[in-house]
């Protein structure tokens, strides 16, 4: 069996995330394809957004699939990333626009069915500060596959065409064989034992007792990543409205920054471990904490540019401190055999998140009586940062109620 603690095979677990963003990669090629089907803008953007939809009905299938089945996490890792490569080329091979769209419908279902498991696997085989470090790269991973596959999309669209740009998703098949060599079976590990490293206990006071069933703060959590992840996408969506306003309605520079966002979110995964090590629960302070700073800095810039430009870049670092200490938490809260479910449930809230974020937005702008325009796309964010910080303080003393009870 391969170390699970080499290098090389923490890559291998680590590689089956580098494609679940990969669903953006073919941005670049919607010009060129709403031109070659003859398809408006709406049916084009379709392209993008559908696996989403996917997404979110088989990260809730999987968990079942996998009970149904007796499959382990590797195989089902394994399959889902196969269906990526299968359904990802499809569009190399046909004109057809329904055709396609179904495509990218089943590409989304390859997603659903491995991301949770991807995470879960993690945690099943990782404890302590390592598992920490693990869910953090993790998170760099997404990013950093969404820029690669973005970039190598982005060149076979210049010397291929937008059937070209398809192509990229021939790299699941390398990831898929790296994987399957790699990663060793977790059908013995998910029976074994999780050691838990007691994060969990300050919002819970379980730490000292067997786990046997799904603990209520899943839910609590299941919600925050909900939140976290409306404040992040709107900020990305609004921010080239609020760029064409300030600088004029020629201005193109959009985005350059919203791909230096994708740093900045690396760099926060990559820096979890270490950060989390040193702060232990404390790390969802400064997550929250830079965030509400990133929403003030982006609500009230105003009219200089430059102050919303460093909102913007600022969010995705903490976004990436907080998002793995949500899946950090579940094993703590979670018999390991439900890892798949509770994990699921935190991405659903996640895309769930994503889905809603210019819904919730709009509504925002409604209640302050601000226009869904002009410098009006700024309004929400002053409100989002306060949310942030009244979300810090009730975890706050909500986990000193829970230390003196414990006493």
């Amino acid at each position: 069996m391969n170390n699970k603690h080499s290098i090389i095979t923490k890559l291998a677990f680590l590689s089956v995330s580098l494609m679940v963003t990969s669903a953006y990669a073919i941005q670049g090629s919607l010009p060129q394809l709403k031109a070659a089907l003859h398809i408006s803008q709406t049916q084009s953007e379709y392209l993008v957004t559908t696996p989403s939809f996917a997404v979110m009905i088989f990260v809730v299938l999987s968990p079942l699939i996998q009970e149904w089945f007796h499959i382990s996490d590797k195989k089902i890792i394994m399959t889902g990333v196969t269906i990526v490569g299968l359904a990802g080329i499809v569009p190399m091979f046909v004109d057809n626009y329904l055709t396609i769209l179904i495509s990218r419908l089943i590409l989304g279902a390859g997603y659903g069915l491995y991301n949770s498991q991807a995470i879960s696997m993690i945690s099943v085989w990782y404890d302590g500060s390592e598992r920490a470090q693990m869910l953090g790269w993790r998170a760099a991973a997404e990013q950093i596959g969404q820029a690669c596959t973005l970039t190598i999309a982005g060149l076979f669209l210049s010397f291929a065409g937008w059937h070209g740009s398809f192509a990229v998703y021939f790299f699941a098949f390398l990831v898929l064989l790296f994987f399957a060599i790699r990663v060793p079976d977790d059908s013995k590990a998910q029976d074994d034992h999780v050691e838990e490293d007691n994060l969990a206990a300050e919002l819970t006071e379980s730490d000292s007792k067997e786990i046997t069933k799904i603990s209520p703060v899943v839910y609590l959590l299941v919600l925050f990543a909900f939140l976290l992840v409306v404040d992040y996408v709107g900020m990305e969506n609004r921010f080239p409205g609020l760029a064409v306003a300030i600088n004029g309605n020629h201005y193109t520079g959009s985005s350059m920054f919203l791909s230096l966002m994708l740093i900045g979110a690396t760099l926060g995964g990559i820096c979890y471990g270490a950060i989390q090590k040193r702060l232990g629960f404390g790390t969802v302070y400064l997550g929250l904490g830079l965030m509400a700073l990133s929403n003030f800095l982006f609500g009230f810039a105003g009219h200089n540019f430059a102050l919303m430009v460093i909102g913007l870049l600022l969010i995705g670092f903490p976004l990436q401190l907080v998002s793995p200490l949500i899946f950090n938490l579940l094993p703590d809260l979670a018999p390991a055999n439900r890892q798949p479910l509770v994990t699921s449930l935190c991405l659903i809230g996640f895309n769930f998140g994503s889905f809603f974020s210019p819904s919730i937005a709009k509504w925002t702008n409604h209640l302050l009586g601000q226009p869904t325009s002009g410098m009006g796309l700024a309004a929400p964010f002053p409100v989002y940062g306060v949310a942030l910080l009244v979300i810090a303080l009730i975890i706050f003393f909500a986990t000193r109620h829970n230390a003196k009870q414990a006493q």
